[in-house]
């Protein structure tokens, strides 16, 4: 019993340290790139205008079959 807890308590141990680690590292790190822009300033509709229309869910809820090529 003595072993296995002694174990455990080793790779909780191990296991914060890599955590530690990990969050230093997110905390620490400096950009080499601009950051990526996920939203654009544009709004829903020019989003709305972007997205494709020719394969619209219909309302029973069927999933469009890919036409191979």
């Amino acid at each position: 019993m003595k072993f296995e807890t002694f174990m455990l308590h080793g790779l909780f141990i191990a296991s914060l340290v890599v955590c530690g680690l990990i969050l230093a590292a997110m905390l620490t790190t400096t950009t080499a790139t601009p950051p990526v822009e996920l939203a654009h300033d544009g709004g829903i509709a020019t989003i709305l205008l972007a997205a494709p229309s020719s394969c619209a869910l219909p309302p029973d809820g069927v999933v469009c079959p890919r036409v191979a090529s």
